[in-house]
């Protein structure tokens, strides 16, 4: 071996050693009545924690303190760097997934000593994999909200339509029996809403369902650098790609049979309420939103419709996770307090405030008699993301992607070479 080979290998060691030293401190609680508080920066609501750690605290002998603050999306990133480079910030955090990425290097993983890797793959759903890297996990999953569809079963019933689609290639005989133009050839009733990203609720996620349906990630991992594999040959990405855009655009083609979407008509979630679109593509978290603004619509709940061959079911999710900060004061006690909110206990808790489907495999095992529930467990086992470094500027490329093929400016094949060209440089320039 090499010289810089040998240095590499005996620093990679010590990390090794350093954190399996680092949490190997933890022996469980002491004798206080109460465990030193921890501070968690996240975008999950602040209700729900408060709530959650309330309900920890009165089933147990030693109570815990998490100082919670919320933050949106938006500022997350900007207010995180900058607290850090004041020498300050939190002990933990708790963000969606594609959104680690860009703090990868600012996380202590939790070394495979202290959480194995078999013991991880047993316990957690599969999307929850993307966190393991060589060194252990960047983080403790902690919730998950898969993509479903919502569906109006009046609008179905009104048509002759006895159930829900399973396949996607179902809405070719839905839009015949569901969609109704007007003499100008309006959209008055549609029964899907794709094509357009302004006016589609959730369009980055179901774009990216469609691309994962179709046998392409998004993006990978090579020895540790992240690249995107929209048209890339290894997964076969433009062809793959491809059939993935060419279905997302069709439906706000005018000249297409399966025409059903424009950019005129109000938000796809809007459009669902108010009782003229017939599904509507959405994450589990919105049920109790949709009930509360119509309780009059009689809608139900379906998992995303998959491609009549595919190979794996597949839709996306949100998942959040516990990553713990390497300026933490105390790495062992972050580490404690996150284990504590994110035990079986805690996690059935969680399920009960939030009605979000857990990440644990047992607990999706002992299933749900709740009719809602069930479909949310289905989906939560089958859901997945990609690595991502700006959620933002992804949104951004796959609308500028969708858009210049509907708008006729580029064939779809090099919509999505210019897109994965500029998704590259977004991940080498976050």
């Amino acid at each position: 071996m090499s010289k810089f080979q040998i240095i590499f290998i005996a620093i990679f060691i010590v990390c090794i050693i350093a954190g399996v030293a680092l949490f190997a401190t933890y022996k469980g609680e002491n004798n206080s009545d109460t465990l030193p508080a921890i501070t968690v920066w996240g975008t999950f609501p602040q209700s729900v924690i408060s709530n959650l750690v309330t309900r920890i605290n009165n089933t147990r002998p030693t109570s815990i303190t998490v100082d919670y603050v919320e933050k949106t999306e938006a500022n997350f990133n900007k207010d995180f760097i900058e607290a850090l480079a004041r020498g300050e910030g939190p002990d933990a955090i708790l963000l969606p997934q594609d959104m680690l990425t860009r703090h990868e290097d600012k996380i202590i993983a939790i070394p495979y000593e202290a959480l194995s890797e078999r013991d991880f793959k047993n316990t957690y759903i599969p999307q929850a994999e993307l966190y393991l890297t060589q060194a252990g996990s960047l983080a403790i999953p902690f919730s998950v909200d898969p993509l479903v569809m919502f569906w109006n079963r009046d609008l179905f019933t009104n048509a002759g339509i006895a159930t829900y689609p399973v396949f996607w290639d179902e809405f070719g005989n839905l839009t015949k029996k569901i969609d109704v133009k007007d003499v100008n050839s309006n959209i008055r009733r549609s029964a899907i809403a794709l094509g357009e990203f302004v006016n589609v609720n959730n369009a980055r996620e179901i774009l990216g369902a469609l691309l994962m349906q179709a046998g392409n990630p998004v993006t990978r991992k090579i020895e540790n650098r992240l690249i995107s594999t929209l048209g890339s040959g290894d997964f076969n990405g433009t062809n793959s790609s491809t059939e993935a855009i060419s279905f997302f655009t069709q439906f706000s083609d005018p000249r297409h049979p399966q025409y059903s979407w424009n950019r005129s008509l109000p938000n796809s979630k809007s459009w669902f309420l108010s009782g003229n679109l017939a599904t509507y593509f959405g994450f589990s978290s919105e049920l109790f939103d949709i009930r509360e603004k119509n309780p009059n619509i009689d809608f139900d709940v379906a998992p995303l419709p998959q491609p009549r061959n595919g190979k794996v079911k597949t839709t996306y999710g949100m998942m959040y996770g516990f990553s713990i900060i390497k300026n933490t004061k105390d790495a062992a006690l972050t580490y404690t307090v996150l284990s504590i909110l994110a035990s079986p206990t805690s996690l059935s808790m969680l399920n009960e405030i939030s009605y979000l489907p857990p990440v644990r495999r047992d607990m999706i095992a002992q299933g749900s008699k709740d009719p809602y529930q069930t479909i949310f467990y289905n989906s939560a086992l089958i859901s997945r993301d990609w690595l991502d470094i700006d959620i933002a500027k992804t949104r951004a490329i796959f609308k500028k992607m969708i858009e210049s093929v509907t708008s006729g400016r580029e064939p779809i094949y090099s919509a999505i070479e210019r897109a994965q060209e500029e998704m590259n440089f977004s991940i080498q320039n976050p």
